[in-house]
């Protein structure tokens, strides 16, 4: 059941599909605590949710800031990140309530789950009006079932989009791009995206090419396309400040930039130095600007990643004019105190993102002028609902792939999202665990972190292991930053059999994989899920953080500890163990319910099925168009001498008829049918 009430008069999000009548009655389980509301917790309740956010799977302990944020650094003390994504799911212990509350607000929404007071949730909004939906069902996941129904069906990509991605910030020409795919290609790993950061574009502006180094894109795009490799190229929020740019003319021409207080164009610096922002909560806005990307389509190209739509801001103008005269009268002094020092570099690091230039600039809601913080969070989000509607139009009847760095719940109806500028650290792991539960538990299924980490020197027991895990993630994406070790999986040599083995692995688990995936979108479930979800009786699989179920069959179990050579697994009731080395060459063991230490050396996966399941396992190939799905060996976990079956979801992975009876089969195991 979702109950909604209202409070005071709130700006549109449109995040929710679903029209709801206000409810009159009192709000259940909630307290009013002064501007917001405050939560009782027990010490056995876990408090999900809040999608991209640091710490655990259980929220409890922190305080947290909806407030999207440019945070390249994703540490504990950390209380934002990219994503807006307003949910908690509170999963109460026996005999307490378990329920959901969305916050449809398009401010920061600031919640202290036990870190002043371990025994209090509260939450409160920065204006006090909002709409919160109270959400109850049979248990957490229908729970999430019941927020989708609120908030809409899932972005769906294209089949391909399960396949491997490449992308480093620096392939800087139509030569690095070659040679990316060429020693995927002579190496036999399988591969199906190159991802295209800032260098492939004239001047870092939107929508144009550097013909010097792309002097053929649309060339390079279909040669790729041979290969079964498709390019994904960048798309930045803000638009160059050039009149000779197209973009940048038709949106002064047209009025569609955001504006200062005095009704000029709001500039600030990001990649190409100063640029404009479009005012994408406007409908024309968004139609104009998502038209731009048939520059691109019509070059040969159907991915794209949004980037830098918080919006991200390097400085403005103003405050750089102030802080550069500030700088020079410090300078002038020589010898600096302490303070001194410290208040140098708090000016220089102030310059990036300052709260005061959010406040500085405005949209237009309804003809209205409305204060850019007031509805940061919807930035990221329209921009992607700006691209999704275009492509739509575009691309009719085509699926084309999409994902954001920024996103609010709502956003999740139009792309994907990855889970920003992380590092090459175990702790980076560890996280991408958690939050791939959480921001499902929001709406956005197709999701994964940059594998081997984006900042930071990787090493090759990380690379190993994080595709260990991102063999899994929908979006599987190996993505690191300029200066930064190169982190091509071919560049591991020593590593380069046990990695096509994983790769290999990934491609034989698609048919299975895309399934769930699916299954997840079409009927607003979760492809990943806690352990608690399926066991809420189970005192210590609510405990377990580092282990998923994945669909309906199977648990994973990834080595997230450098130099493990195994660890330690709590199974809710027995399971199957298999432990992978390749496709053909596993161990498998029944193993009964409990604690276990499990050995998994470095070039191994553990895989868990349920029993009753039954996993169809496909031939590999070198990209996802090369699988055949018409035959299939099969992993399963019989009980009491019951055939297996398995009901399967398969289509072209290219057309939007997802809903055809034809898509759905049932497989046996044995009949390879």
């Amino acid at each position: 059941m979702i109950q909604r009430f209202q409070f005071g008069q709130m700006l549109p999000t449109e995040s929710v599909v679903l029209s709801l009548p206000v409810t009159g009655s009192p709000v259940p389980f909630l307290t009013p605590d002064g501007t917001g509301w405050r939560y009782d917790m027990a010490p056995e309740d876990v408090i999900y949710g809040l999608g991209e956010m640091v710490r655990g799977m259980n929220k409890r302990g922190w305080h947290y800031c909806a407030n999207n944020s440019d945070e390249p650094h994703h540490a504990e003390d950390k209380q934002s990140l990219y994503g807006a994504h307003n949910f908690l799911l509170v999963s109460g212990g026996t005999g307490r309530p378990t329920f959901g509350v969305f916050i449809d607000f398009a401010g920061p929404v600031e919640y202290d789950i036990g870190y002043t007071d371990d025994e209090i949730l509260t939450f409160r909004t920065s204006e006090p009006d909002y709409d919160l939906y109270l959400i109850t069902g049979e248990g957490p996941a229908d729970i999430c079932r019941e927020l989708r129904r609120l908030t809409g069906r899932s972005y769906i990509p294209p089949k391909w989009a399960f396949g491997l991605a490449q992308s480093r910030w620096g392939y800087q020409c139509e030569a690095d791009i070659r040679a990316v795919a060429q020693g995927y290609r002579e190496n036999n790993l399988p591969l199906d995206m190159i991802c295209m950061d800032i260098d492939y574009m004239a001047d870092f502006a939107d929508f144009t090419v550097n013909q010097e180094r792309f002097p053929d894109l649309a060339g390079l795009a279909a040669g790729m396309k041979s290969q079964g490799i498709h390019l994904v190229p960048i798309i930045d929020a803000g638009i160059r400040a050039d009149d000779k740019d197209e973009t940048c003319r038709e949106g002064l021409e047209r009025d569609y930039f955001c504006k200062k207080e005095d009704g000029t164009p709001f500039v600030a610096a990001v990649w190409p130095g100063e640029a404009y922002f479009a005012d994408f909560l406007r409908p024309e806005v968004r139609s104009w600007f998502g038209g731009r990307y048939r520059a691109l389509t019509e070059l040969g190209i159907d991915g794209f990643w949004n980037d830098m739509n918080e919006p991200a801001l390097f400085y403005t103008p103003d405050r750089l004019k102030a802080a550069v005269q500030r700088a020079a009268e410090l300078g002038a002094k020589g010898n600096l105190d302490m303070y001194a020092f410290f208040g140098l570099q708090q000016l220089i690091n102030g310059l990036s993102n300052n709260p005061d230039d959010y406040r500085s600039f405005y949209h237009l809601m309804d003809g209205q002028p409305v204060r850019h913080d007031r509805v940061h969070n919807l930035y990221g989000g329209n921009m992607t609902r700006a691209a999704g509607e275009a492509l739509q139009a575009l691309r009719p009847d085509r699926r084309t792939l999409l994902y954001s760095r920024s996103s609010f719940i709502g956003s999740h109806r139009y792309g994907g999202i990855w889970l920003g500028d992380n590092d090459s650290s175990w702790a980076q792991l560890r996280e991408n665990i958690h939050q791939m539960a959480s921001v499902q538990m929001c709406g956005f299924l197709y999701t994964g972190a940059d594998l081997g980490g984006f900042g930071g020197d990787t090493t090759p027991d990380l690379v190993m292991r994080w595709l260990e895990f991102g063999i899994f993630t929908p979006l599987m994406r190996n993505h690191s930053a300029l200066g930064t070790r190169n982190q091509e999986y071919y560049r591991f040599e020593k590593w380069i059999p046990s990695i096509r083995n994983l790769l290999n692995l990934r491609m034989a688990l698609l048919p299975y994989l895309y399934s769930e995936f699916m299954k997840a979108a079409l009927g607003d479930g979760l492809y990943f899920r806690p352990l608690a979800f399926d066991y809420p009786g189970d005192a210590m699989a609510r405990q377990v953080e580092d282990q998923l179920l994945l669909g309906e069959g199977v648990m994973v179990a990834p080595v997230c500890t450098q130099n493990a050579a195994g660890r330690y697994v709590y199974l809710p009731e027995p399971m199957k163990l298999l432990r992978l080395r390749s496709v053909d060459d596993f161990d498998a063991e029944l193993m009964p319910a409990g604690h276990h230490y499990i050995p998994c050396a470095l070039n191994e996966v553990l895989l868990f099925l349920r029993p009753g399941c039954l996993v169809p396992v496909a031939r590999p190939a070198c990209c996802v168009a090369e699988l055949d799905e018409t035959s299939f060996t099969f992993w399963s976990y019989p009980v009491e001498d019951s055939p297996c079956t398995y009901r399967m979801y398969s289509d072209d992975g290219v057309g939007t008829d997802y809903d055809r009876p034809e898509h759905w089969r049932t497989l046996k195991a044995g009949t390879g049918q």
